[in-house]
């Protein structure tokens, strides 16, 4: 196996098993599928994953099996602190680190903990469905934040908070999804962070930095400073996930904050019956973390490359005027914009009747007609064709919609 990359005997040879039964959206009837953000069978490193297993349990033997340190234990907390010490140049230690099962069950946990019933959650004009979706079933409602091409509005950010507590509502957190954004892959410049951090700050606001697609810097281009390294970890809580670098049936995630606020979400019901969350799949990673993961990290990367490449190259070549996208340096997405007069649902079913999937905009609260398109869940020759498809599929309706403005279409 060569840095990460399924052998036959990964995924490709249990593919039969790759169904509703077994597998989330696995009966999914059109062929090409740009919908939903996971990662290609060929792209789950099933090898390393069975080495790491082997491994663990060679290391740890039944320990691995019992009920884990209710934070998760201290040499994979210390692995994951050291990364995000290198990565943002900011000491961080192990006692900062909870482990979690995913970034979703992080952000449950810390609307149950430490957001209050009926609070609102801030978020930026176009977010996270499941993040919004999550908020809504806490019992916390969300308020979206004027942006700009740079990200969220400080100035705006700082006026929503005033707003809502004059309305005698509590501001919960603000949630930021800052690196290769979800849905729509912007990257939040640095100055803009700290202005954030700093209106947080001063307003004594919690913000919870969702930061699941920070290591798919597909151009190798280092992301800015995290915002909770620029604040020294004091009133943010940043996310990470091996949801999407490793495969999210690992349900396996951190979150890294301060250590007395990590020590507070740790004393949950949560983690006191049956202590850390994922016991022994994070030994299992623990043991890639200082060798195998790099390499494949560096592997998966070249591999989202060459689809995110291949999918840019078929819209730029082909699709009509109208529609707008700028190519994203990481994660999963490419989201595209169109003229007024066309809107998602029947973009979204003009797709489908081409036999390609694809995820309508408004789902993510866009104000305007948008599409995004997952790039991960394919190969670059499907990604080719699906383009073509798409393209085929929308120029009879965004030609007609030109035609009405007067404009002229390509």
């Amino acid at each position: 196996m060569v840095d990460g990359c399924s052998s036959a005997a990964g995924p490709l040879a249990h593919s039969q098993l790759w169904n509703g039964d077994v597998v989330q959206g696995g009966d999914s009837p059109e062929p090409w599928n740009l919908g939903p953000g996971y990662l290609q069978q060929e792209l789950l490193p099933v090898d390393l994953l069975r080495e790491a297993y082997w491994s663990a349990l060679a290391e740890y033997g039944a320990a691995a099996l019992g009920y884990g340190a209710d934070n998760g234990a201290r040499v994979v907390r210390a692995s994951l602190a050291a990364r995000a010490a290198v990565d943002d140049g900011v000491p961080c230690e192990a006692d900062q680190v909870v482990l979690t099962a995913g970034t979703t069950q992080a952000l449950y946990l810390i609307c149950t903990a430490l957001a209050g019933a009926g609070s609102v959650v801030l978020v930026d004009e176009t977010s996270y469905d499941i993040g919004r979706r999550l908020f809504a079933e806490s019992g916390l409602s969300t308020r979206q934040v004027a942006s700009d091409p740079a990200g969220m509005d400080p100035v705006a950010l700082a006026a929503t908070i005033r707003a809502v507590r004059a309305e005698g509502r509590q501001v919960g957190f603000v949630y930021l999804n800052p690196t290769f954004h979800n849905p729509t892959g912007v990257v939040l410049p640095g100055p803009r962070r700290r202005e954030l951090v700093e209106v947080a700050g001063r307003e004594g606001v919690l913000i919870v930095e969702d930061d699941a697609y920070r290591e798919l810097n597909l151009d190798e281009e280092k992301p800015p400073t995290s915002l909770a390294a620029l604040a020294d970890y004091q009133g943010v809580i940043r996310l990470g996930s091996f949801s999407k670098t490793l495969g999210p049936g690992l349900r396996l995630g951190w979150l890294i904050t301060n250590a007395e606020l990590a020590e507070r979400l740790v004393s949950r019901a949560v983690f006191a019956s049956g202590g850390c969350l994922n016991h022994t799949t994070s030994l299992a990673v623990g043991t890639m973390l200082p060798h195998s993961y790099d390499r494949h990290l560096r592997w998966l990367r070249g591999e989202l490359r060459r689809r995110r490449d291949a999918l840019a190259a078929v819209l730029r070549e082909e699709l009509p005027a109208g529609v707008g996208f700028a190519v994203p340096a990481g994660g999963f997405f490419l989201w595209l914009r169109f003229d007024s007069g066309v809107d998602d649902e029947t973009l979204v079913s003009a797709a489908a009747q081409a036999g390609v999937r694809v995820a309508a905009g408004s789902r993510f609260g866009s104000s305007g007609p948008a599409i995004r398109l997952a790039y991960s869940f394919n190969s670059p020759a499907g990604l080719t064709e699906a383009g073509h498809r798409l393209a085929t599929a929308w120029r009879p309706l965004l030609r007609s919609n030109s035609s009405r403005n007067g404009a002229h279409p390509r």
